[in-house]
């Protein structure tokens, strides 16, 4: 009387079902602390200005401006300040994305997976509109702006957002294990990359002797390479994109694993005690 039906799908029918979830996953992470997505990028442009007027006038109060590259100011506060934002935030959001204990998961197309790439690309998103609008500014409104290889300088602004998306990963695996010491070690890390992260002056300027605080930090080769695409003035000779690329790369088949382990012995209850 009842027969059971078995839904086969080709592996084609697969990847654009988990591309369709993927994308409305992220358009709810884009809207889900506001109204609309036009807000959220409204207020991630507001938060980079903000950091940048900041970052300004400080160099200017401290005589900083001696010690950047010459050419667009502006450019040279905007290489280090989007790089890190969009590092960090990627790097929170990936690590509170919805992990496999969470309400959400009860959802059959929904999984692990999706939340991570949905976390991941609603930052994208954002701070990649947000750095074209203020881009778009600085043209039209302060002075031309001219940078010497946007692909180069374009691919270190995405290198920025995967490693914060590999290691948002490992904290996500871990959160869920050692959740204090998780929330210790990622806010130890941001405030961090404050200062090692070389946003506020470039490697070549730096003593032998300082060079080996910073290098350890890949955020620290990208910003500095991203500064060798954009001024046609400055060429990079401590850094280089290679480490923090291979780096990503270790960190990535880490935090799968470990995230992997974590949704094979995930339990209902641990929702609880967090």
């Amino acid at each position: 009387m009842f027969e059971s039906t078995r839904n086969t799908r080709s592996m084609l029918g697969l990847i654009l079902n988990f591309f369709e979830v993927t994308f409305h996953a992220s358009v709810r992470k884009v809207r889900k602390n506001h109204g609309n997505a036009i807000l959220a990028i409204a207020l991630s442009v507001v938060q980079s200005l903000m950091f940048i007027a900041a970052f300004y006038f400080m160099f200017s109060l401290l005589g900083g401006r001696t010690i950047a590259i010459r050419g667009n100011y502006l450019l040279y506060l905007m290489s280090g300040i989007f790089i890190y934002l969009t590092h960090i935030q990627t790097l929170r959001q990936v690590m509170s994305a919805e992990g496999p204990t969470s309400d959400m998961m009860q959802h059959a197309p929904m999984n692990t997976l999706v939340s991570i790439t949905s976390s991941a690309l609603s930052v994208l998103y954002t701070q990649f509109v947000a750095l074209l609008c203020i881009l778009l500014m600085i043209h039209t409104l302060i002075e031309p702006v001219e940078i010497h290889y946007w692909p180069g300088a374009l691919g270190m602004f995405v290198l920025s957002w995967f490693t914060g998306v590999v290691l948002g990963i490992i904290f996500m695996g871990l959160k869920i294990w050692f959740p204090d010491v998780v929330s210790i070690l990622s806010m130890v890390y941001i405030r961090a990359n404050m200062i090692f992260s070389g946003k506020m002056f470039v490697a070549n300027a730096m003593p032998a002797m300082m060079l080996p605080v910073f290098t350890w930090n890949p955020l620290f080769h990208i910003i500095d390479q991203a500064r060798g695409h954009i001024f046609v003035n400055y060429i990079p000779h401590n850094t280089n994109w290679e480490y923090p690329f291979y780096i990503s790369l270790v960190f990535l088949l880490i935090g799968m694993m470990l995230e992997h382990y974590t949704r094979q012995h995930a339990s209902a209850s641990w929702g609880a005690k967090r």
